[in-house]
């Protein structure tokens, strides 16, 4: 099986720097919608048999395009999004961002999982979910497999449940920012009583090309630490 990890493109509150993670988000710019264009053209020649998105609507517009090139309708699974502000929820100043950022930090290069924003969840809250929504995408047999999350979300979950060598690999890179429509690509891997997530592509930038960037949005839920 094929896992394509895809961030949605560029909303609204990435531009104000917002910590957006509540339900139901706000909706892409024009940039997002480009950006969910242009991923939509290339990721079609990836022989995808299915699409899941997250309950917030930036996934589901950013998976638009691509499903209807497809003919496919996209599956929404609650356990895929973004991780919680908690109580920062919406706040747009330095501090909360840095603090949203260290938390990743905390469960990524510390290891420690109880970590969490007041009012937010721990790593063990967070795997659970995220888990429980791969698996069932897992179960349903498909071979290549579009997943259109966040961010955060993403980058956290592959650098904690993935099988490289050495060990602290992709937990380093999961710190490092995922630009809208940046995507990262596993396999799983199975053999007897046992199956393990490989990251064969790590791609940062936007699928479609650099010129989607926007650099002068503050976008804490993608950002490196400081």
């Amino acid at each position: 099986m094929r896992l394509l990890l895809l961030r949605h493109g560029q909303t609204h509150s990435n531009v104000s720097g917002a910590l957006d993670t509540g339900l139901p988000g706000a909706d892409l710019t024009d940039l997002g919608r480009a950006q969910a264009q242009a991923a939509g053209e290339v990721l079609s020649e990836r022989s995808i048999d299915a699409i899941y998105c997250s309950t917030l609507v930036r996934t589901q517009q950013t998976a638009a395009p691509l499903a209807e090139r497809l003919g496919l309708r996209p599956t929404i699974l609650e356990g895929l999004r973004e991780l919680s502000a908690g109580d920062l929820e919406m706040r747009t100043d330095t501090d909360s961002g840095l603090a949203y950022q260290d938390v990743l930090v905390k469960w990524l290069l510390e290891g420690d999982l109880e970590a969490r924003l007041p009012g937010g969840e721990s790593a063990d809250n967070f795997l659970s979910r995220f888990d429980t929504a791969v698996e069932e995408i897992r179960a349903a047999g498909h071979r290549t497999v579009l997943v259109v999350s966040h961010g955060a979300a993403i980058r956290t979950w592959v650098g904690l449940r993935h099988a490289a060598e050495p060990a602290d690999r992709w937990q380093q890179q999961a710190t490092e920012r995922l630009h809208n429509t940046g995507c990262i690509e596993l396999t799983l891997e199975e053999s007897v009583g046992e199956a393990s997530w490989q990251v064969v592509a790590w791609h940062n930038h936007p699928v479609g090309g650099h010129l989607l960037e926007d650099d002068s949005a503050p976008d804490p839920t993608a950002d490196a630490p400081a």
